[in-house]
């Protein structure tokens, strides 16, 4: 039998992830096509920036949730079973102010009291009014995890390509043309679309709900202990404050920025001061006693463009000048935590497309 030749478009851990699930089919031959590879650090690709962690983001009882569901048991059984994939479980701490709570929030539905994912991750309680401070609303402490990305892309790849998968790179103007790069020198039965903020001006696609939410880091060699994020900051809703150390040695992110519609690449030095003085505010454990933010060991700044899409991730099928697409991107600020989820949902479109009926996570 002829094996099923698909190609995958984009190679952050959307495309990576979606792959990964194909390759486990034997009867799939799979090429990734992208423009940008892990190792990469290009505002185009977003994946390398993020911080990655397990907070969940998604509403209770929509498809966001229900990714984000899907995916933590297999984050967990990565963490567990392979440690050369760069993931450690960490505790976490998430505070809620209510003054904060409002649409526009990234953290609204995981500050929230009592949330769907209290039955998901591990140890999850809720702090006692006395252990917080007179501005903190309600409070929750986890079990979560925390990615390094520098190692974790590459897992991947490895993943993949000891499934049989070929990666290449190529800058491509229309999604149709992509099919005409299986490596086979065959055009391949099926395209995965997982091309995140391009799709906004890719050709065939050009998805104008997509817009960039502009998130800016720093990433310092302090090590704070617990994972923490807050409902919000005192310095604009479009400000944010989270604090994750990487496993092995990836050094600890502090965040951040929520800017709808930014697509500036360059670090503002007035944010940085931000972040880091709401940081130490925080968590002062970050530095000695009295050092304020000069005693932060810098490793570097950082700014990443989420892709956002309005009413949420497109994970579809639809038929483009004669290629059968299936689209697995919008993710936004949620792509690694939703990753294995989002995939699972991308292949059995797959399958449907190809009449296998299988979809295997």
């Amino acid at each position: 039998m002829a094996p099923n030749n698909i190609v995958v478009l984009g190679a952050g851990v959307s495309g990576l992830t979606t792959a990964y699930l194909l390759s486990k089919d034997a009867s799939n031959s799979i090429t990734v096509v992208s423009k940008h590879m892990p190792g990469d650090y290009d505002i185009e690709y977003c994946s390398p920036w993020a911080g990655a962690n397990y907070f969940p983001f998604g509403k209770g009882g929509t498809s966001a949730a229900k990714w984000e569901k899907a995916t933590w048991p297999v984050l967990k059984e990565i963490t567990e079973n392979h440690p050369e994939a760069g993931i450690h479980f960490r505790d976490a701490l998430v505070y809620n102010r209510k003054k904060d709570q409002s649409a526009s929030l990234f953290a609204s539905e995981l500050a929230r009291k009592d949330p769907w994912f209290k039955d998901v991750v591990p140890n999850f309680r809720e702090l006692p009014s006395s252990e917080l401070s007179p501005e903190i609303d309600n409070a929750s402490r986890f079990t979560s995890v925390c990615i390094n990305t520098t190692i974790y892309l590459p897992w991947l790849v490895g993943q993949c390509r000891k499934n049989g998968v070929i990666f290449k790179r190529a800058s491509i103007k229309h999604i149709a043309s992509a099919a005409t790069l299986h490596h086979s020198g065959q055009k391949a039965g099926l395209v995965v679309n997982c091309t995140g903020l391009s799709s906004k001006k890719l050709g065939g696609v050009l998805d104008d709900k997509l817009y960039p939410i502009r998130g800016q880091i720093v990433v310092v060699r302090n090590d704070p202990g617990p994972m923490l994020a807050t409902s919000g900051t005192d310095d604009g809703e479009d400000e944010v404050l989270y604090i994750m150390t990487r496993a092995a040695g990836g050094g600890t992110i502090l965040g951040g920025s929520y800017q709808k519609n930014q697509w500036d690449p360059l670090p503002d030095p007035n944010l940085a001061v931000r972040i880091m003085k709401r940081a130490i505010a925080a968590h002062p454990g970050l530095v000695k006693e009295g050092e304020g933010i000069e005693g932060l060991d810098i490793v570097r700044h950082g700014v990443g463009l989420r892709p956002y899409r309005e009413g949420g991730p497109r994970i579809e099928r639809e038929r483009v000048e004669g290629v059968d697409v299936v689209h697995n991107y919008g993710h936004g600020g949620f792509g690694y935590q939703a990753s294995f989820g989002c995939a699972g949902s991308a292949v059995k479109l797959v399958n449907e497309v190809l009449g296998t009926g299988r979809a295997k996570l």
